[in-house]
């Protein structure tokens, strides 16, 4: 057997295979690839190997154990041969995909390229272990030679010294989406998704077709997912927050700040609205609903209900260490808030202030001035005027009676004048 043979899937798709009589025996229409992910302590990268072909023989159509077959190149040209037909069936495989039918032409995720691309055609290699898929062309040049012209025009460009532009991506570095033609769906064990950053996985989602979204979607943990909903744009939303169940909406909806879980519901059929939050947590369910009641373009609206509020009694040392012990989201950390024991805002200390400080002072110390406010029934247009003036990252926000509401920081802001200029 030859030591190595290259090959790509399109130059071998529809050819002849050969017993080493020189019979022809049938024409391959398919390769069954194993994506089984490789265990261990250091697990090697997945190269997802070639266990059976369906090959079209007589007038039927029939799967064939690969194991028995090989390829070569001869003069240039491939050359398929079979010295045994063991036929077989895909339903022994739980991790299995048809070459042809789930890949080519299919969308996948470039997973250091953080996008969706199409695959053009599959790059494959014969070796003396068996026959693997190592990596997927998603460039013009793949295209080129799927439609036969590939090498005509490279010649025609040779006399200027133009190459064909090319892009492979190896095959560790994607993640197949479509199973459009396959019942096997996402692992959430070995899906290499949650390695993108949740805005990054949001803009890959709503790029796919509506059946794949789901598909994507329902493959992550629910952790991942409440972080990429929250990205999502909102006719995408709208789209999974439709294709899921109430449970499992208000479970992520419940891992979701208070003011974006308000927002999603926002524009949700008011039916499908009532019944998550029915379904939620009384506690987290009460946040929202008050959030709902703001009237838009007013503050109270875009503010958010996670904030950390502390006596002027505590010291320095104590609230860092309360901080850490309680790990918030960076965004909701900017600054901590000093109330008094009807929860009127005494002061607003940013986090730079606590890290320099020494740590055995009272935050009493820090209420120098009177805090920057809005009130919750402010205009949103207030607010940029405001950050801009003070050079604020977070915004607290109080009700007519002088008590903490929330708080409002500058990527809402940003985010609220974005969205209103995009409706303009």
């Amino acid at each position: 057997m030859t030591l190595q043979t290259t090959f790509y899937l399109s130059q071998i798709l529809g050819k002849n295979f050969f017993s080493p009589g020189g019979k022809i025996l049938g024409t391959i229409k398919d390769f069954l690839i194993d994506i089984t992910p490789n265990t261990g302590p250091e697990p090697e990268p997945l190269r997802p190997h070639v266990i059976a072909v369906k090959a079209v023989s007589g007038k039927e159509t029939k799967i064939y154990d690969f194991a028995t077959f090989e390829v070569k190149k001869f003069k240039q040209k491939l050359q398929v041969t079979c010295y045994e037909m063991h036929e077989t069936s895909e339903d022994f495989c739980t991790s299995c995909l048809w070459l042809a039918g789930n890949i080519l032409d299919k969308q996948i995720v470039d997973i250091n390229g953080r996008k969706l691309v199409r695959v053009n055609d599959v790059r494959m290699v014969m070796i003396p272990s068996g026959t693997y898929a190592i990596a997927v062309d998603v460039g013009i040049e793949g295209l080129l030679r799927r439609i036969g012209v590939g090498r005509f025009i490279q010649k025609a460009l040779d006399p200027v010294s133009v190459t064909i532009p090319g892009k492979m991506i190896l095959w560790d570095d994607i993640e197949t989406v479509d199973f459009s033609n396959s019942s096997i769906k996402l692992s959430k064990a070995s899906s290499k998704l949650h390695t993108l950053h949740p805005s990054d996985l949001a803009d890959i989602i709503e790029d796919l077709d509506r059946a794949t979204r789901t598909s994507v979607f329902a493959s992550l943990d629910e952790e991942q997912a409440a972080d990429v909903l929250e990205e999502l744009e909102p006719r995408a939303q709208i789209e999974i927050a439709e294709s899921l169940p109430v449970e499992k909406m208000a479970d992520l909806l419940e891992k979701m700040p208070a003011d974006e879980a308000a927002d999603l519901l926002d524009v949700l059929e008011e039916g499908k609205a009532i019944k998550i939050l029915d379904e939620m947590e009384k506690e987290s369910s009460e946040e929202v609903r008050e959030l709902l009641e703001y009237p838009d373009k007013v503050v109270g609206s875009i503010m958010s209900t996670d904030f950390h509020t502390f006596t002027e009694e505590m010291t320095v040392g104590g609230v860092l260490d309360e901080i850490r012990r309680l790990h918030p989201e960076p965004s909701n950390i900017y600054s901590i808030f000093v109330t008094d024991k009807n929860n009127k805002l005494v002061s607003a200390i940013s986090l730079m202030e606590l890290v320099i400080a020494d740590p055995s002072l009272k935050l009493k110390k820090f209420t120098k001035h009177k805090p920057v406010t809005v009130f919750d029934d402010d205009k949103v247009d207030s607010l940029a005027e405001l950050v801009s003036k003070y050079n604020l990252l977070a915004v607290p926000v109080i009700n007519r009676e002088m008590e903490l509401e929330g708080v409002v920081v500058v990527e809402d802001i940003v985010e609220d004048l974005l969205n209103r200029r995009k409706t303009r």
